[in-house]
């Protein structure tokens, strides 16, 4: 899982990059954000899940 969040945020970052680099591509960039929101989001769902431990008897 934790290869597929790199590979996102990479995807992320490059598109951002095209976005801003490239004039009239600006919509790339939108892009480039939502994916790492969307990313950052799914990691931070599944990181929380794993912290609940069983309480202590």
């Amino acid at each position: 899982m934790m290869a597929l969040f790199l590979l996102l945020v990479l995807v992320a970052v490059v598109l951002g990059i095209i976005g801003v680099a490239a004039h009239g591509l600006g919509y790339l960039l939108a892009i480039g954000i939502v994916i790492f929101a969307a990313d950052l989001i799914f990691f931070g769902a599944r990181l929380t899940r794993r912290v609940r431990r069983r309480p202590v008897r």
